[in-house]
């Protein structure tokens, strides 16, 4: 489950938690484009306070560290051209992190057009992959494992109007090993099936869950019973 701070207060977020642990969410991912409000820290900490899963930052700016998290999704943007979000940005952050003694997951971010202009691609100043160019999905995603990424996160942004198709993300399965997060645009239990039977290992769900968290009910049910099918 992705949580923006921005979207969330405390008493919505702890509304959100009651459901998110009834339906067995496996961690939680908290950062925003933009953050506004000044409630980062406090998220994280009630996060911390509420539930036993772990806590992992996407952060979407500099100021988007806290050593109250268990790890931080080390993102570089390798489906844009700006140098800022391949590695500038991560200069500055890098020493702050290593003082803070949090897990940095180095993951190869790919944005991909969802249908609609979202915040990280107006923020990032990077044009998305186009959504039926599934070539030039999986050679960045080849690019990023050879770089020494972990994880490749394709993201159809918060708010999309249109999930990664299954087509893009069975051709990225096939040419990586690491694990494929894969968010944005997921609104069903049959999205997050189709998904999982093209290869995604990790699906994120933002804006459903904040529409209506009873979705995120839903959509796990879908996920850890397609895991138990394919248990050996």
């Amino acid at each position: 489950m992705l949580i923006d701070p921005d979207k969330t207060s405390r008493r919505q977020l702890g509304q959100a938690l009651e459901v998110a642990e009834d339906g067995l969410a496996d961690f939680y991912l908290v950062g925003g484009s933009l953050l506004t409000n000044g409630t980062f820290e406090d998220c994280i900490s009630q996060l911390k306070e509420q539930t036993g899963k772990p806590v992992v930052i996407f952060p979407g700016g500099l100021l988007q560290v806290s050593h109250h998290a268990d790890a931080i999704l080390f993102l570089s943007l390798i489906s844009g051209r700006n140098p800022e979000m391949l590695i500038g940005k991560h200069v500055q952050a890098a020493p702050n992190i290593r003082r803070m003694g949090l897990e940095a997951i180095p993951t190869g971010y790919m944005l991909v057009d969802g249908g609609n202009i979202t915040s990280v691609q107006y923020m990032s100043n990077t044009i998305p992959i186009p959504a039926d160019k599934d070539d030039i999905a999986l050679c960045t995603a080849i690019a990023g494992e050879m770089l020494g990424m972990k994880l490749i996160y394709i993201d159809a942004g918060s708010g999309a109007k249109n999930p990664i198709s299954s087509s893009m993300i069975a051709a990225v399965r096939g040419a990586v090993s690491v694990p494929i997060i894969v968010g944005g645009g997921i609104r069903t239990a049959h999205d997050a099936e189709q998904m999982l039977e093209a290869g995604a290992d990790v699906l994120v769900v933002g804006n459903a869950a904040e529409e209506d968290p009873r979705n995120l009910i839903e959509i796990a049910a879908a996920v850890h019973s397609f895991q138990m099918v394919k248990q050996p």
